[in-house]
């Protein structure tokens, strides 16, 4: 596959993850477990906030990763 593509895909794919991450977390953060205790929620914001990142790795990785030598040019 073309490294264009390749890199076309991910950031669209990016676009989609990001703010679905955020709504998502917005949601949870509603939720009366987090709310209850300001530890809590302080730890549920340090980790929504770092956790898109996991997926958003393997996807990075994977456009910036070299096109094979048959297809450079």
């Amino acid at each position: 596959m073309p490294i264009r593509l390749r890199k076309l895909i991910g950031a669209v794919l990016l676009v989609i993850l990001v703010p679905t991450w955020a709504l998502l977390a917005m949601a949870l953060a509603q939720s009366p477990h987090v709310k209850s205790n300001g530890i809590v929620e302080v730890l549920y914001y340090v980790i929504a906030g770092l956790g898109w990142v996991l997926p958003a790795m393997p996807l990075v990785k994977w456009m910036s990763k070299g096109a094979p030598p048959a297809e450079r040019r």
